[in-house]
């Protein structure tokens, strides 16, 4: 799990347009400091023993850097992100990469936020809703893709993709979330499955402290959330803290900026 990774660049990473609360027009990033901060999560994932594969950002696409949204990769299948408007230039790019990687590529019937909001824990699929992705794609994915869907919600734009809400640390149980981001079936659903979870203050989910990548033995992280760093270590997990600040200003963090492409 996420030992193979997609990722782009933050060269033409800008804010063109407001598709959640993060996103300001009149507060652009420093493209040179997100360049920086990107480059740091990919030396990370090195580091941490991950395979990183590319595709180029293009000039017409800003938010390209935050390849999670480009699809669901299981085995060799890949099913499309159904983007926002604002972003649909995206997909041709990432559809072509996809293909000429030889994976069966499927596009998406309805809305769908792509691994942003399709996280995988084995067999489970903890899959977003009612913000970008339609429900239904749970049924289409759980068909295409053979996952066992669990549905989330979340309860306002400020999680606007399942993976700033919950964070899958060490399948196939260790989950984090936070409480305060989903509703009361959703919590009820979590706790039903009898995993070992990790309860994340609202405080530091605000941060983008779920929007990790974890491979079971490292963690690599925003900074800024302490408990959840510790909470992480006590289990025995090697933890990676990243400035994130500038990438933060489209919404995006750590998990954001790499799609995974290893899921068995």
């Amino acid at each position: 799990m996420n030992t193979k990774l997609l990722v782009s660049d933050a060269e033409h990473f800008r804010i063109d347009y407001e598709i959640n609360p993060y996103m300001h027009t009149e507060v652009q990033p420093d493209v040179a400091a997100a360049a920086a901060e990107h480059f740091a999560i990919v030396a990370a994932h090195l580091t941490a023993g991950r395979r990183v594969e590319y595709v180029p950002s293009a000039p017409e696409c800003p938010d390209m850097v935050f390849t999670a949204n480009a699809a669901l990769v299981r085995g060799d299948k890949a099913v499309l992100g159904f983007p926002p408007p604002e972003r649909k230039a995206e997909t041709p790019y990432f559809a072509e990469w996809l293909a000429g990687q030889r994976y069966k590529v499927l596009d998406a019937p309805y809305p769908f936020s792509g691994q942003g909001d399709a996280l995988a824990c084995g067999d489970l699929l903890f899959a977003g809703h009612g913000q970008r992705t339609d429900r239904r794609m749970h049924a289409f994915l759980a068909r295409e893709l053979g996952y066992r869907v669990v549905p989330l919600q979340t309860v306002s734009p400020r999680w606007y993709d399942l993976d700033l809400a919950v964070a899958v640390v060490a399948p196939p149980d260790v989950v984090a979330y936070c409480p305060a981001a989903l509703d009361r079936a959703s919590r009820d659903r979590l706790r039903d499955l009898k995993l070992d979870l990790i309860e994340v203050h609202r405080e530091e989910a605000a941060r983008l402290a779920l929007n990790l990548v974890s491979d079971g033995t490292t963690v690599t992280m925003t900074r800024g959330a302490p408990r959840l760093a510790a909470e992480l270590r006590a289990r025995g997990l090697r933890v990676v803290e990243l400035a994130t600040t500038e990438l933060a200003k489209g919404g995006g963090g750590v998990r954001c900026t790499a799609l995974t492409l290893d899921n068995p």
